[in-house]
Parts: structure tokens; C-alpha cells; sequence
């Protein structure tokens, strides 16, 4: 309240816009009995006019005089300007944790309006004003307590393509991640600092170092644009710390929106049109004012309209362009929900059409999601396919898909027990080297990312623009040969958008040391993290059961045998019934489950009812 009336310079993100209105700056007025004609001004913002009680005419003789409020309003003869309402957020980043981000209304005018999208990082500087709020929780006598408003005299957008990233970069800082960039180690170094307290997991920190620094953005000349983010999945059993890369990332990214599959839905994530509840409309606010002991009253405001209006607002993906989205349990989000992803993760924007708003909004996001198998761990006896529960159209979107499997190994377990514990037990992480030039850890990579996102935009070279293309041809060439093998597609389809994948991370990879220009080096790189995540999660599963050893393949044969015996054609059995039955005969159940597993590629057998039921084919 100490702000009344003065300037103040806030920032923050808008959430909505409303449609544009006719704001009145002077009303005229004509008085009924005496036709005399008076222009009374409008108080700038979301105020109304005052009008006078009485009419100054004096009557001649005869004539009768004016009657008290005799003013009507001439619509066609006021003076309008444009007026628009806006929402501002606080930045997600500056929420803090279990509190919502608070907002305030904005009222933007003339030039100023129709220049904001919601989803739109801005800084304001405004009047700090208050305007009388209608609506049925404003009690008749609480005259004096008003709604507050920021009177908008000026904006700047923080974030836009068009600018060569922002100067807030001291020059010793600008020098220090020149000389950083130089050193052959940069890269070995930016990934020991991602998740520095996570044990192993070498290559999915390699792929998260890229996910943060990201491609090139390009725009063709007939308009179309080509995405510079990369997206990555993390697949696999429980435990492996893939929520642990994900609050990494939030924490890390200059931009960034953290999420939950199962509390969030197509609208949290994409965008909403809602019908605002206290919609700033001032045609009730007939409240009388004192001024200079005449009674004045505060008539109807003509530029607002009564009904209550629709307002579109920006979801995750929107608050997060520019940044990255990191959603957790991605299995468990509705299919309708994740199908409204799509188009946010190619196309980059997010298309509405609803009650009567029709719009696209920007979400340039990089998205990051981690997800658990169909059965909650990774089966080794199912195929890709069946591990992996998700379409192969959201599949394809993701650049890097790593199955990240928890490995029983002796000597491997105790290395990581041996991590935890020293990380209990000292509370910091054992494997950071508190050097010099990683100071701020965390906070360096920060400013260091953000740094190059800005500075940096590679190109291929023409050397490895031709290294690329026999690659890729390669990749399919044996992606056709195993289908042909196997009999059915892979799990994950390795098509153009793999390529365009590789060209991107071969381009943050050139950002990370900024170089202008990705080398054949970068290009063996990329390719490598392509081959140990996608690639690999393509085949895996798939030759589990080609390279057996004899008596294992007998007893398979010998397992197909009494599954025939026991199901007639046609038959449908439960799975567990039927591993029981088996066993009871003396049958390995992982063996049984694996001759299941070959009758089902060879089309002998097919599950029903979320694979609890399972039907013998012709």
C-alpha cells in the first residue's frame, strides 16, 4: 500500500491476455430535459468518469427546470482509446517451494496493446493504482476496499530472438568462459559437474549436458523453422536416479518447469481458455464520491463490458520457452494428455481453438522426461516393444532414449554403496573437484550455459555435412537388415528426425567449446551418445533369444510342447494359471515365460486384457 499511486518497476511472466476493449477518455454527455451538451473526462487506467449530480442550466420563465442525474451518455460522440488487461506472474524460478506464484492485473493502453502473448517474460514499469472491483464478494459496505492494478507506461520483452543475448555478462566473466571454453578438457569437465553426486551414468550426463546447451535454431526461406532443442527420455528400472537428473536440470537450466505425468494434464502442460470469475468490470460501481462538498456520482463506465470474459492462459510448456519442461513419470500421463505434447515438441508451438479464441503460442522448450517400463522394471524376456509403452509417434520426437537398467554386479554394487554412504556421510559429493575455475559449481554452469546459448550459433562443416549422410544411410541400412531378421519392426523408428537429431547434438557439443563450426569430431561424438541410447534401446530385447546355448533351447522346445498341450486352438488361459500349472510339472518359470515370449513373435499366441490373459492362435 506504501506504492500507491507511485512508479514501480516489476517483472515476471504473462499468464493471460484479455481481448481488446474501447476505453472511454471523455465521455459526452447530453442532459435529458434541457438538450445541453458537456464533456466530462475519464480517469486514465480502469477508472470511470465522475459526472455531476445536477445540470448548470438555468431555466428562463416558464420553462421547467432540470431534474436531478438528468445526464444520459452520447456513445458515438466520446473519445476512445485501446485497453487491454493483462496477468503477470512471478517467474517460476523465483516461486518458492509450496507457495503459488502470486499475480497482479495490468492495464495496458494505446501502442502498448496486442504486443504480449501470454507465455511472454516481461519487465514492467507502471502507476500503482486501485479500481473498484465488482462481483458479489464485494459487500455494499466495504466502499473503501479496492482491487490494485498496475497502470502500464512502459514494457520490455527479456527474452526475443532477435537480440544478441543480453549485456548482464561482465566483461572478466565474458573472458573467463572464453578461456574455459579453450582448455581440451572443456568437455570432460562440463559433464563431471552435471549431477556431480550421482554415481556413474557417464554417457546419460553427456546427453544432459547437451540437452542443456542445445542446437541451433534455423529459420529457411520460405518460413519454416527447424527446432534447436533436444529432448531426451530416461527409460528404465527404479532407483537409477532419473528423477535425481531431472531436479539436476530444473535447478541448473536458466529456464526451467519441473512436472509430475500423474498430476499433470493436456491443459497444465499446454494451454487453457478460461472464463475469468472476476473479470474487471466496472458497470456496478455506482458508489458516491465527496468532492468539494458537492455530491458526485461515478456513473456507468461505457468501455467495459458485463459479461464475464474468456482469458487464455499458458501451461508449462509455455511458461518454460526458451527453457526446458522435465516431467516425471511420463508413463503414467493420460494418452490424450501426452498426445497434446506433440505438436509442442516438434513444432514448437502450442495451437488453440476454443471458445471463440483461436491463437498459437510459442513453447521453444527442450523436454526431458524419464519413465519406467510397462511392468515397473525392464523384463530382459520381452522384446523393446513390449517393455517400452509408448506410441512410436512421441517415440521418434525424443532425440536420445536411454534404458537405463539397475545392473546386479558384484563389484558394481559395492562401488556405489561405498558412494552413498560417503555421501551421507560427508554430506557433498566425494567425486567433485572443487577447483578453481568450477568456483560456484552449480551456479557457474548457469551462467556458463546461458552464456553460450546466447553467443553461439554452429553450423555443420561441409567435411561433416558428407560424414553425416553415409552414417545415417548406414544406421538404416541395419535397422532394414534386423527387421528382416526378426520379422517385425524396431520399437524405437530410426527416420529423418534421428538424422536432424544428430545434427543437433553435434551442434551443442561445437557450443559447449564455441566453435561456430561442428567438426567430424563432433559429428564421431554425437553419433556415439546415438548409438549407446537409441540405437541400443532399438535392439535391445530383440536378440535376446537368437544366441542360446543347446539345452536352454531344448527346454524352450520342450515348454512350447506342453503349452500347445494344455491350450486348444482358440483357448484362452490366464498367464499366471498357466505358469503355475507349468511349473508344477517341473518347468522353469523364466523358461516358460521366454518360450511365451518366441510363440508370440511368431504369431502363435496373443495377450489380451493388459497381458494377464493369454489366447492360442491358428
Amino acid at each position: 500500500a506504501d506504492y500507491m499511486s507511485k512508479l514501480v518497476k516489476i517483472a515476471g511472466i504473462a499468464i493471460a491476455a484479455s481481448r481488446v476493449k474501447a476505453k472511454a477518455t471523455h465521455v459526452t454527455l447530453l442532459c435529458k430535459n434541457c438538450r445541453s451538451v458537456r464533456t466530462v473526462p475519464c480517469r486514465p487506467g480502469l477508472g470511470g468518469a465522475i459526472v455531476p449530480r445536477s445540470c448548470d442550466h438555468v431555466p428562463q420563465p416558464g420553462e421547467e427546470p432540470c431534474p436531478l442525474d438528468p445526464w444520459i451518455a452520447v456513445p458515438d460522440k466520446s473519445k476512445y482509446v485501446d485497453l487491454q488487461t493483462l496477468k503477470l506472474q512471478e517467474n517460476p524460478e523465483d516461486v518458492p517451494t509450496g507457495e503459488l506464484p502470486r499475480n497482479v492485473l495490468l492495464s495496458v493502453d494505446r501502442h502498448l496493446v496486442q504486443t504480449i502473448v501470454p507465455g511472454t517474460r516481461l519487465t514492467v514499469i507502471g502507476i500503482y493504482s486501485v479500481f473498484q472491483a465488482s462481483g458479489t464478494n464485494n459487500q455494499k459496505g466495504a466502499v473503501g476496499v479496492k482491487q490494485p492494478y498496475i497502470r502500464i507506461v512502459g514494457l520490455e520483452q527479456s527474452r526475443d530472438d532477435n537480440t544478441n543475448g543480453p549485456s548482464h555478462f561482465t566483461l572478466d566473466e565474458e573472458m573467463e568462459f572464453k578461456e574455459f571454453a579453450q582448455r581440451p578438457d572443456a568437455y570432460a569437465k562440463i559433464c563431471s559437474m552435471i549431477g556431480p553426486s550421482i554415481y556413474g551414468h557417464g554417457d546419460v550426463k553427456k546427453a544432459i549436458a547437451c540437452l542443456l546447451f542445445g542446437g541451433s535454431k534455423k529459420r529457411l526461406p520460405d518460413g519454416v523453422r527447424l527446432r534447436g532443442d533436444i529432448h531426451a527420455l530416461l527409460l528404465g528400472d527404479p532407483s537409477t536416479a532419473k528423477s535425481q537428473f531431472l531436479k539436476f536440470v530444473e535447478k541448473t537450466a536458466p529456464i526451467a518447469v519441473y512436472t509430475s505425468g500423474k498430476g499433470s494434464s493436456a491443459a497444465g502442460l499446454t494451454a487453457s481458455v478460461t472464463r475469468d470469475s472476476n473479470s474487471v468490470c466496472l458497470s456496478k460501481s455506482n458508489y458516491l464520491f465527496c468532492c468539494s462538498q458537492v455530491f458526485v456520482l461515478c456513473v456507468k463506465d461505457y468501455s467495459f463490458p458485463a459479461q464475464r470474459e474468456f482469458y487464455l492462459e499458458g501451461g508449462a510448456m509455455v511458461l518454460a520457452d526458451g527453457g526446458v519442461v522435465c516431467i516425471d513419470e511420463f508413463d503414467k500421463m493420460r494418452p490424450e494428455d501426452r498426445v497434446a505434447i506433440h505438436e509442442a515438441m516438434e513444432q514448437q508451438t502450442i495451437s488453440i481453438a476454443k471458445a471463440g479464441i483461436t491463437t498459437v503460442l510459442n513453447s521453444r522448450t527442450s523436454v526431458l522426461a524419464a519413465a519406467n517400463p510397462i511392468s515397473g522394471r525392464y523384463d530382459d524376456l520381452k522384446t523393446a516393444q513390449d517393455n517400452i509403452d509408448l506410441q512410436t509417434t512421441i517415440l521418434s520426437r525424443f532425440d536420445l532414449i536411454f534404458i537405463v537398467k539397475d545392473v546386479r554386479m558384484y563389484e558394481q554394487d559395492k562401488r556405489i554403496a561405498n558412494h552413498i554412504i560417503k555421501v551421507h556421510a560427508s554430506g557433498a559429493a566425494t567425486q567433485v573437484n572443487r577447483n578453481a575455475d568450477t568456483n560456484e559449481g552449480e551456479n557457474w554452469l548457469k551462467r556458463y550455459v546461458e552464456y553460450c546459448r546466447n553467443t553461439c550459433r554452429p553450423r555443420l562443416s561441409e567435411k561433416a555435412a558428407e560424414m553425416l549422410q553415409n552414417k545415417y544411410v548406414e544406421i538404416r541400412q541395419k535397422m532394414r537388415q534386423q527387421s528382416h531378421e526378426t520379422g517385425r519392426a524396431a520399437a524405437i523408428p530410426i527416420t529423418v528426425r534421428q538424422l536432424e537429431a544428430i545434427i543437433r547434438l553435434s551442434e551443442s557439443l561445437a557450443k559447449m567449446r564455441l566453435t561456430s563450426v561442428a567438426t567430424p569430431e563432433h559429428i564421431e561424438e554425437a553419433f556415439r551418445l546415438f548409438n549407446v541410447s537409441t540405437v541400443d534401446a532399438a535392439r535391445s530385447g530383440i536378440n535376446e533369444h537368437l544366441n542360446l546355448s543347446p539345452e536352454i533351447a531344448n527346454e524352450i522346445k520342450q515348454a512350447e510342447a506342453q503349452i500347445k498341450r494344455r491350450m486348444g486352438i482358440g483357448s484362452h488361459i490366464s498367464e499366471r494359471r498357466l505358469l503355475d500349472e507349468l511349473n508344477r510339472m517341473g518347468l522353469n518359470e523364466s523358461i516358460v515365460r521366454r518360450a511365451l515370449v518366441i510363440m508370440h513373435q511368431r504369431d502363435e499366441v496373443e495377450y489380451k486384457r493388459e497381458r494377464h490373459v493369454i489366447v492360442r492362435k491358428a
